[in-house]
């Protein structure tokens, strides 16, 4: 099977960037030692602060599917998910 990439933009609400971009650091170092992982970046946009974008890379959709069950996935969310605004998760198809 084709590898998965992901790219997720996951905006904090205002005041809560730091609680928010701390639990997605958290999750991004636990998720590259993940079963199927093949990268996992976070970034914060320069254009939005507070807005954080993460780029990653799995084996197959079973593997992203694990992750988000994950114990790392789930204690981020209880850290961070009510600080979150709309989250826009985009799974990827290569075009070239």
């Amino acid at each position: 099977m084709a590898d998965l990439s992901v790219v997720a933009t996951i905006p904090a609400k205002a005041g809560f960037e730091k609680e928010v971009g701390d639990a997605l650091s958290k999750l991004a170092v636990a998720s590259r030692d993940e079963p199927g992982c093949i990268s996992y970046v976070l970034y914060e946009s320069q254009a939005t602060p507070g807005t954080f974008v993460t780029i990653e890379s799995w084996k197959s959709k079973a593997d992203l599917d694990v992750h988000m069950e994950a114990a790392a996935f789930q204690q981020a969310m209880a850290e961070a998910g009510q600080h979150l605004g709309e989250v826009a998760i985009h799974p990827l198809t290569l075009v070239v």
